[in-house]
């Protein structure tokens, strides 16, 4: 007869207790969390009893999270529909939130020996110090002054605007560009590029000196087209090419734009806006974009060949009087 230790039994047997116990744990714990989960989506229902199954509830109380992100974004929109601008953030695609951009920046085309337009401008629509930098905040409005350098590095000229600067800090000096009426095109195209570098706004506008801006009108208008890619909004106009060489409107490239001589529409200069995606192409192209006689009639043909949409807006019309208008010639 053959004698066999009990030990492997007895092994065999505390094993199988044990591997019972954490069986009865795991299975205890998870009748814990669906009776929780069944209770919690109770208080949702408001029913005594459910039979949804556990990957149901889960579903379910996602979305409560998710509903409680949607709530606060439109708690969001409807106060920037209320102030006519975006709200304060952003929402990225992975459902994380970044701080605001701004909405637009705008640039004010001025020049040497125009600091009365300057403070005039500052006293009625954009403000100095504080309250420039609030309007940036609050409304995500960057407004800055753009010149060049005068041809003489060294004179006056250049250190009146470097100590207007310094006193009000509201310029973009293009060092790189030479301030003439000649090589306004270039202006144009320079400070769209440095604008898209170093802001990543929804909107760049371009200004003249002697223009009033509505602020609140001009955020309202632009946060209907927040959702247009590439837009190219202004008060839309065209004209005839003069190709007499004495003639003070004189293109020299006249010969480009046909038989009729006639410029292909474009926004008028004292006032108009690109989205960031044209400011972006500026910037990438800006060595190779073609300039014409006139700043405006420029700018237009760098878009002519791009799938753009073309606003006419006659609130953009400065000098039409208009009571719409968010912006006066003055």
């Amino acid at each position: 007869m053959v004698h066999r230790s009990p030990m492997p039994s007895l092994l065999i047997c505390m094993f199988a207790s044990f591997a019972s116990i954490y069986v009865a744990g795991r299975l205890w714990q998870n009748t814990q969390d669906r009776i929780y989960l069944v209770k919690e989506l109770d208080k949702l229902t408001g029913q005594g009893q459910s039979s949804l199954s556990l990957n149901d509830t889960l579903k379910i109380i996602a979305c409560r999270e998710q509903r409680k992100k949607l709530d606060a974004l439109e708690m969001e929109l409807a106060t920037a529909r209320q102030e006519g601008f975006v709200s304060n953030h952003v929402i990225e695609t992975n459902g994380t939130y970044s701080k605001k951009k701004p909405l637009v920046v705008i640039g004010i085309f001025t020049k040497f020996g125009s600091q009365n337009n300057r403070d005039a401008i500052r006293k009625a629509w954009m403000g100095s110090g504080t309250a420039l930098m609030k309007m940036e905040d609050r409304k995500g409005i960057i407004t800055r002054f753009v010149i060049g350098r005068s041809a003489n590095r060294g004179d006056n000229l250049n250190s009146d605007i470097d100590r207007e600067n310094r006193r009000n800090n509201d310029f973009l000096i293009l060092d790189d560009h030479v301030e003439v009426n000649e090589e306004l095109p270039k202006k144009s195209k320079l400070f769209f590029a440095h604008a898209a570098n170093k802001w990543d706004a929804g909107f760049y506008a371009k200004v003249n000196d002697d223009v009033y801006v509505n602020i609140d009108a001009l955020g309202a208008t632009l946060a209907t087209h927040l959702d247009r890619p590439r837009v190219y909004m202004g008060c839309m106009k065209s004209g005839k090419v003069f190709s007499e060489p004495n003639h003070k409107w004189h293109e020299p490239e006249w010969w480009k734009f046909g038989d009729k001589k006639a410029y292909f529409r474009h926004a008028s200069g004292e006032m108009y806006v690109i989205s960031q995606a044209l400011a972006k192409f500026i910037s990438i192209n800006k060595s190779i974009l073609r300039t014409y006689a006139h700043a405006d009639v420029s700018a237009g043909s760098w878009f002519i060949g791009l799938d753009v949409k073309h606003v006419d807006d006659e609130k953009f019309c400065c000098s039409s009087g208009s009571a719409g208008a968010l912006c006066a010639g003055v």
